[in-house]
């Protein structure tokens, strides 16, 4: 049995870089729950716009057991308090992209719309942290690579570093995905 399966109110948030392994330990978390809401927040894979985005949502999917419920919505928050019995958030870094879309913000300066992100994060932590269930989180550590050259890629970045840092405040756990090896933090 996972550790967290019996735990209520466990909340855990894994972070990492790209294909360090952490949708698979996440999803090894939740593995013994009886059942569990998958939430995808990202957008949804069209593979004749997108074919490899469309591949990497095609191997998350067919991981997923058949007793698991996924939801793809961008308001986590919402799903958070149903009430469920587990619940598996993958990835915070589609949360900031669909959020960014559906302000439709992308070419406006920060400054502008940044109050209106900052009250979603207030309430998808307000929720996380609120949960009576076990939850975990997927995202993506940043800011350890490259400066981007482009706005919206500095932005991204400093926004899901801040998704990061509120999600993790309110977690229990935080663990660091590093080349397949889980580092509690």
């Amino acid at each position: 049995m996972s550790p967290l399966a019996s735990a209520p109110a466990q909340r855990t948030l894994v972070t990492g870089g790209s294909r360090s392994g952490k949708s698979r330990f996440a999803e090894g978390l939740v593995a013994d729950a009886e059942s569990v809401t998958y939430v995808a927040p990202g957008p949804l894979a069209d593979p004749s716009t997108d074919a490899e985005w469309a591949a990497r949502v095609a191997v998350h999917q067919e991981r997923r057991p058949e007793h698991w419920t996924t939801v793809e919505t961008d308001d986590v928050a919402e799903v958070l308090r149903r009430g469920d019995q587990a619940y598996l958030v993958d990835c915070l870094g589609t949360w900031v992209t669909a959020v960014i879309d559906r302000m439709g913000t992308w070419d406006v300066p920060l400054g502008d719309w940044q109050p209106d992100f900052d009250a979603r994060v207030a309430e998808l932590v307000d929720a996380w942290r609120s949960t009576p269930r076990i939850a975990v989180a997927v995202t993506n550590e940043v800011g350890w690579g490259l400066v981007s050259e482009h706005r919206s890629g500095r932005v991204f970045t400093d926004l899901l570093g801040q998704v990061n840092a509120a999600l993790a405040a309110a977690s229990e756990d935080v663990v660091l995905m590093v080349a397949g090896r889980a580092l509690y933090v």
